[in-house]
C-alpha cells in the first residue's frame, strides 16, 4: 500500500514576511498535501500572530500548482454550511480541483467561546456535527438547497457552478466516537485521526499504535454497517499528538519507523508539522527536508 506524505503549515507568520514561502517549498520538496489550520486561535499561538485559513489558502494556491491544499480541520464551531460550502466551491476553483476539506466536530478551546457563546457539551458537539456534514454535502453537490434542522438551516441556497472535482470536492472526516466514525463512512473520502489524547502525556508508543489500530478497526466496521470497503476511504495520521511528539522528525530512519508501524495499520497518508522554531513542533530543517525527500520511497 502507497503512502503519501503531507505538512500542515500553521498561519502564524505574515504572507510577505516569510508566511509564502513554506507552502511555495512544501511543494518543491514534494509534499502531497499542504494543510493548514482551521482556527481563530490556536494554544500557545492565542496571544500571537495567526492569520485566517481560508484567506491563506487562497494565496497558496496562487503560489502552487501540483500540491494539494486542505484544512486539518474545519469544525462547525464558528462556521455555517451555507457560508463555507461558498468559500469551499471558490477554494475548489481557484486551486484548480485541488483542494481537501479536513473537517472535524470542534472542541473547548478558544474558537467555542469567540462568538460570545457557550461551549457545547460534547453531546452538542456531536449532534451539530451530525447535521453540519449532510448539509455540507448537500450544498456541494446540488445546484439549490433547503433545509431546516435543529441547528442549520439553509433557504434555496444557491452553489451554482458547483465544485471542480466531481461530484464534490474530498471530504476528510476527523473523528474517533462512533457518531462521527458513522460519518467518515457515509461522506468522507478520507479519515483522520491524532491518536488517543488520553495517551498523550503519559502514553508509550506501544499503547498508541494498538489505540490507532482499534479505531481503524472501529471505522471498518462502521463501513461495514453501511455496505462499504473500508479499503476505499484514504487514512490520515496528523502526527505531534501521540506519545512519540516530535521524535519521528529527529531523524529519516525514526520517522520511517514511525511511519512504517502506522503504514502497517493501513494509513495511506502521514502528515508533518512544518518546523517552527521555539514551539512544540520545533524540528531540525535539513532533517526535516530529508524526510519530505526520501522517507516515502524508503517506505515503498
Amino acid at each position: 500500500m502507497s503512502l503519501h506524505l503531507s505538512t500542515v503549515i500553521l498561519p502564524y507568520r505574515r504572507w510577505q514576511e516569510g508566511g509564502r514561502a513554506p507552502w511555495e517549498r512544501a511543494e518543491q520538496l514534494g509534499f502531497h498535501t499542504a494543510y493548514t489550520y482551521d482556527h481563530l486561535s490556536w494554544r500557545s499561538f492565542r496571544d500571537d500572530p495567526w492569520f485566517g485559513a481560508v484567506p491563506t489558502l487562497t494565496a497558496a494556491a496562487g503560489v502552487t500548482e501540483r500540491m494539494r491544499l486542505g484544512t486539518l480541520v474545519t469544525s462547525p464551531n464558528f462556521r455555517h454550511p451555507v457560508t463555507l460550502a461558498k468559500e469551499l466551491i471558490s477554494l475548489d476553483d481557484l486551486s484548480g480541483g485541488r483542494f481537501t476539506l479536513g473537517i472535524g466536530a470542534g472542541g473547548t478551546g478558544f474558537d467555542a467561546t469567540a462568538l460570545g457563546q457557550e461551549p457545547w457539551t460534547p453531546k452538542e458537539r456531536a449532534d451539530r456535527f451530525g447535521e453540519f456534514v449532510p448539509l455540507l454535502d448537500r450544498l456541494l453537490t446540488e445546484d439549490s438547497v433547503s433545509y431546516e434542522g435543529n441547528y442549520y438551516s439553509a433557504h434555496e441556497a444557491r452553489n451554482i457552478p458547483g465544485c471542480v472535482q466531481r461530484p464534490r470536492l474530498p471530504f476528510a472526516v476527523a473523528a474517533t466516537g462512533p457518531r462521527g466514525l458513522r460519518l467518515a463512512a457515509r461522506h468522507g473520502q478520507a479519515w483522520v485521526t491524532t491518536g488517543d489524547p488520553k495517551l498523550f502525556e503519559n502514553g508509550t508508543p506501544e499503547q498508541s499504535v494498538r489505540a490507532i489500530r482499534e479505531q481503524a478497526e472501529r471505522l471498518a466496521d462502521a463501513c461495514a454497517e453501511l455496505g462499504r470497503d473500508v479499503t476505499g476511504l484514504d487514512k490520515i495520521l496528523l502526527t505531534g499528538f501521540t506519545p512519540d511528539r516530535q521524535r519521528p522528525l529527529e531523524s529519516l530512519n525514526a520517522f520511517v519507523d514511525f511511519a512504517g508501524r502506522h503504514q502497517e495499520i493501513g494509513f495511506t497518508e502521514i502528515v508533518i508539522h512544518w518546523p517552527i522554531p521555539d514551539t512544540d513542533f520545533a524540528a531540525d530543517e535539513k532533517v526535516f527536508q530529508q524526510i519530505a525527500m526520501e522517507a516515502v520511497a524508503q517506505l515503498g
